[in-house]
């Protein structure tokens, strides 16, 4: 039996013009393509880079806003510390008063119609009713 030999193409020494210009094309179509595969890589980490660059800059937007807002806290609870205070020394004294209207009541005998006093420290819910206030031009004096 005789056995048939294909030659061998050993690239570009011999080998048919044809087969030689597809290697040449499909060479070049893979180099053109590795190229815009490089180019869309290096986009993509473009980007991602800007992308980062813009996070940080929120970020740090976000963190000097969280700062501003934890002072300005911080300040209306000092301030918020100091009404209680107020409210508690005024109930006191409200109550100082109304038991000494209380003691003259009984002293005099003469029957005083003394509120009762709401608690708004343990229930600030429940205002108590609006009694007006007249503002007059030296009442900043009293103040402490």
């Amino acid at each position: 039996m005789a056995s048939i030999q294909c030659p061998a193409s050993s690239g570009s020494d011999g080998g048919s013009p044809v087969i030689d210009e597809k290697k040449r094309k499909r060479m070049l179509s893979n180099r053109e393509s590795a190229r815009r595969s490089r180019m869309r890589k290096q986009k993509q980490v473009e980007d991602l880079a800007n992308e980062v660059t813009r996070l940080q800059g929120a970020n740090a937007q976000l963190v000097l806003n969280i700062k501003a807002k934890e002072e300005a806290w911080t300040e209306i609870e000092s301030v918020n510390n100091i009404l209680r205070a107020q409210t508690r020394e005024l109930t006191d004294r409200l109550c100082f008063l109304n038991s000494m209207l209380e003691i003259a009541a009984e002293v005099s005998g003469i029957s005083v119609d003394i509120p009762e006093i709401p608690n708004t420290l343990l229930e600030p819910w429940q205002i108590p009713h609006q009694i007006p206030i007249m503002a007059s031009a030296d009442m900043h004096m009293f103040q402490n």
